[in-house]
This record gives structure tokens, C-alpha cells and sequence, in this order.
């Protein structure tokens, strides 16, 4: 395979809307919200649904925003660029490779949760199918970037089919339209209470949704690659935050509808998912192998995401003299960067090999600071969005435009101050914060020394 190396070099053009959309989707539906649901209802009852829609809005306005950049520029570095855009070098540099590490910290973890399940399928070790998984995604990564598009298409296309089902039977068993159940009404809100746990388990909530919206974002990454890139992104963007809105909250309702406040908790495992005990209230066979298939899916789905967006964001480093310009590279005819790819693929082993070892110490630090990076790149994309809108209305650049500039802008940035001081006291938070900000500091001196490089470029 032939590589070229001029900086004018340009992505493929592949993607379309229906691409982007699903992308988008099935990014944020992933096992944690299979899995991971009942931790959030576990801390604040009913009242889970404020935290979802406190998270929610504080994404949709993050999006919005986002998009509003994206289309108006769209730039396979997305949000890193549009901050070196608006404060300078060390602001790109600093959350590229900070969108970098946390993505390939949860690649690591997204391929040991999907091995440890397929291992334990077929009788063998877990590096196995790790192995085996790895080497698939990176050839189709490899490949031009439609048959990535239509791969994850189908990926994501199954979780929203899952949860739809989901949805249905739930609302049928709600209202006793199902043979053999009848209606359960308000009985298992009354006998919690819409808050058992008060104002500080709502707060306990919040922190425990706020992120499960993430991933949202690689639809602003893949855009630069999609035929239409202003009109794609524009339909995308509106189309993925409001329908994960519906699927989240709608899954959540279902669950405290049909689930005693004593019975809902986190899942270790899939015969513990809120999903799999409704189902199996139902009386649908095989329900844990089936949800055991589909969370397998959704993190292989998101494995597979993680090593498309890490290694665009390799590239795009590249190109603005932040990474070595060989990761500039383009396959000749497929114009995929090559070697961005491999290296997120090295990263990806590097990453689960890392998970299983678990050095003292080292691997809670790491997620610590995964935890706290959404943060920082919500906060940039809302500033970047403030300080560039001016410009890019006399530009008269804007298809996509965030409503109630600035003050909504403000009020996001206001929120998210607001979410990092819930961290700060909250104990099992706080870590967060701290490996984040050393984190954030340590990329902010280095980039420092890229400089030279990017002033040449």
C-alpha cells in the first residue's frame, strides 16, 4: 500500500448522513447504559429522570454549539481545532491529545469487558478473542472510510433496535396489555417515593449520569469525511441529541415503572441488567444470552468508533505540526491515514494489556482522569463556541445555529462549573478532578514545546 505526504492532502469523502446519524447514536448507546442504569436510579429513585435531564440539556446545548462550529467549519480535528481557533496553539494541542488518551483508555476498557464475555462464550483465554478483535477492527478501519461507515451503521442500527424493543414491551407490560400482566400504575413510585434519598441523591445521580451522553461527539469528527459536511452535520446533530434524549429518559421510565426501588442496583454482569430482568418478566426466552450479544455488540461498537475517532485525531495533530508529520500519511486510493490507524491499533493492545496487569496505583489514575477529561472538552467546545460566533456571523458562515447567544452559552459554562464542584464533594468523585487538572497541566506545558513545529507549519 502506497502512502503520499503533503500537507495538502485530503480525508476521504465517503460518509453520509445516515452514517453520521447512527455513528452518533450507537457512540453513546453503549454497555453502560445497559449495565450501568441502575446505579444512577439506585442513588436517587424516580427522581434520576431531573439528573438525566439536567445531563441532557447540558448536552444538547454542548451540541448544538458544536454543530454550529462543525458546519460551519468542518475539520476532521473538530473540536481541537476550533479551540486552537480561538485561543491559540496550546489550546488545540491540549485537548487533542487529551480527546486521544481518554478514548484510548476506553477502548482498553471496552475490549477487556467484550473478551472477558466472549472468552467465557467459547472456553478460551480472553486475549484471544481480544486479539482476534482488534485485528478485525483494524482492517476495517484500514479500509475506506464508507465500509467503516456502513460497518458501524449496522452496529448501531441493532442497539437502537434493542432498545426500541425494549421500550414497546416495557410500555405494553406498563399498561397490562400484555397477556399475563397487568397495570402497574404508580405502585413502585409510591412505595420508594419520587426521591427516597432527597436533594443529595439526586446530586449522587447526576453525578452518576452526567457523562453517559459522551461519544456524541465523533459525529462532528466524521463529518469532515461525509459527502455533504454542512448539511450532514446539520441533520445529524439534531437527529442524534433528541433521540438519545427520548431513548435514555424512556428507558429510565420504563425501569422505575416496572422495577421495585429495592431490586434496581448496578450490574456486574448481564443477568443483573434492569434490561434483562424486564425481559424476562415478559416471559422472552433466552433473555441473558441475548443481552449478553448485545452488549458485546455495544462495546465492540464502540471499540470500533474509538479507533476511527483517536486516529483522525492523530492526523489532524499531524497536520498542524503536533504530532510527527509521518501520521499525515494517506493510503493512495482509499485516503485513509494509515498510520494514525496503526498507532491507535498499538495504543488498543497497549491499552488492554494494561488493564490486565493493573499496576498499583497507575490504572486508577488513569480512569480518574478519563472521568474528569469530558469535562474540560465540553467546557473548551462552549468557550471556543463564544469567542468564535461573533466572527463567524460576520462571515456569515452559520447553517447551524445554537440558540440565545451568549447568555445560553454562558449558562452551559455555569452548569458545568457547577457539576465540577458537585465532584469536588463528593468523595468518590473528587479523585476526578484532581488527575484531570494534572492531566490538563502537564499537556498544556508540553505543548509548548510543539511550537517551533507548528509555527513552521
Amino acid at each position: 500500500m502506497t502512502t503520499v505526504d503533503t500537507a495538502e492532502n485530503e480525508l476521504g469523502s465517503g460518509l453520509k448522513t445516515r452514517h453520521l446519524t447512527m455513528m452518533g447514536l450507537g457512540s453513546a448507546i453503549g454497555a453502560g447504559l445497559f449495565l450501568g442504569t441502575g446505579v444512577g436510579i439506585k442513588a436517587a429513585g424516580p427522581a434520576v429522570l431531573l439528573a438525566y435531564i439536567v445531563a441532557g440539556i447540558i448536552v444538547v446545548f454542548v451540541m448544538q454549539m458544536l454543530g454550529e462550529l462543525s458546519a460551519a467549519r468542518p475539520r476532521s480535528g473538530s473540536f481541537s481545532e476550533y479551540a486552537e481557533m480561538a485561543f491559540g496553539h496550546w489550546a488545540g494541542f491540549t485537548l487533542g491529545w487529551m480527546y486521544w488518551f481518554m478514548l484510548t483508555m476506553v477502548m482498553g476498557a471496552e475490549m477487556t469487558g467484550a473478551a472477558a464475555i466472549m472468552g467465557a462464550w467459547f472456553g478460551v483465554a480472553p486475549w484471544i478473542p481480544a486479539l482476534v478483535c482488534v485485528v478485525f477492527f483494524a482492517v476495517v478501519n484500514l479500509a475506506a472510510v464508507r465500509g467503516f461507515g456502513e460497518f458501524e451503521f449496522w452496529f448501531a442500527f441493532i442497539k437502537v433496535a434493542v432498545i426500541i424493543f425494549f421500550l414497546v414491551v416495557g410500555v405494553l407490560m406498563i399498561l397490562g396489555w400484555l397477556p399475563g400482566h397487568e397495570a402497574v400504575g404508580l405502585s413502585n413510585f409510591s412505595d420508594s417515593g419520587f426521591a427516597p434519598n432527597g436533594i443529595s441523591g439526586i446530586a449522587a445521580g447526576l453525578l452518576a449520569v452526567a457523562f453517559a451522553f459522551g461519544g456524541i461527539e465523533i459525529v462532528t469528527i466524521a463529518a469532515a469525511e461525509s459527502e455533504k459536511p454542512r448539511e450532514s452535520i446539520r441533520v445529524a446533530v439534531r437527529s442524534v441529541i433528541w433521540r438519545i434524549s427520548v431513548f435514555y429518559l424512556g428507558a429510565v421510565l420504563v425501569i422505575c415503572f416496572l422495577l421495585p426501588y429495592s431490586r434496581i442496583g448496578g450490574a456486574d454482569s448481564a443477568a443483573d441488567s434492569p434490561f434483562t430482568i424486564i425481559l424476562s418478566m415478559a416471559n422472552i426466552p433466552g433473555t441473558v444470552g441475548f443481552m449478553e450479544a448485545v452488549i458485546v455488540l455495544a462495546l465492540l461498537s464502540a471499540f470500533n468508533a474509538q479507533i476511527y475517532a483517536t486516529s483522525r485525531f492523530v492526523y489532524s495533530l499531524a497536520q498542524r505540526g503536533y504530532a510527527p508529520k509521518a501520521f499525515r500519511s494517506l493510503s493512495g486510493s482509499n485516503q485513509v491515514p494509515m498510520l494514525a490507524v496503526i498507532l491507535s491499533v498499538v495504543f488498543a493492545f497497549g491499552s488492554v494489556a494494561l488493564q490486565w496487569w493493573n499496576p498499583a496505583g497507575l490504572l486508577e489514575f488513569l480512569f480518574n482522569a478519563v472521568g474528569g477529561c469530558l469535562i474540560v472538552i465540553w467546557g473548551f467546545i462552549v468557550a471556543s463556541y463564544l469567542k468564535l460566533h461573533p466572527e463567524m456571523e460576520r462571515n456569515k458562515e452559520i447553517s447551524v445555529r445554537m440558540w440565545g447567544y451568549p447568555w445560553l452559552g454562558w449558562l452551559t459554562l455555569a452548569m458545568l462549573a457547577g457539576l465540577t464542584i458537585l465532584m469536588l464533594f463528593d468523595a468518590s468523585s473528587r479523585p476526578q478532578v484532581t488527575s484531570v487538572t494534572v492531566l490538563t497541566v502537564g499537556l498544556i506545558g508540553l505543548s509548548f514545546l510543539t511550537r517551533s513545529s507548528a509555527r513552521t507549519r
